[in-house]
């Protein structure tokens, strides 16, 4: 398994980190299964907040990270980039699903 990113060098912003996180997400069914799981972590927000059981937020990270770790280990062969990069990481999840939802990013 591969480390991500693929280099050891440290990033000095998200801008200068994001392209090195989309070459680690080249496979298109990782890329899906981390857009599901984006969107399943929008719909267990929203039961928190319609249901006002807090319980439903421990969900969150459990969703959204066991999809995307599959994809990686299943499919994509790597090692997430959330063990490096933790934060940005996050808002590369973040960022590539409103890319993928809004077709500014194709599966």
């Amino acid at each position: 398994m591969s480390h991500a990113p693929a280099d050891s060098r440290r990033y000095a912003s998200f801008a200068e980190f994001y392209p090195s996180y989309i070459r680690e997400h080249a496979n298109p069914t990782c890329r899906r299964i981390h857009v599901v799981g984006c969107g399943l972590v929008l719909v267990v927000l929203a039961l928190a907040i319609t249901t006002l059981n807090p319980w439903w937020l421990l969900a969150m990270p459990l969703v959204s990270y066991g999809f995307a770790w599959v994809g990686h280990i299943v499919f994509e062969k790597n090692r997430p980039a959330t063990f490096k990069y933790p934060l940005w990481s996050l808002m590369g999840d973040w960022r590539m699903f409103f890319e993928t939802v809004t077709g500014r990013r194709k599966f």
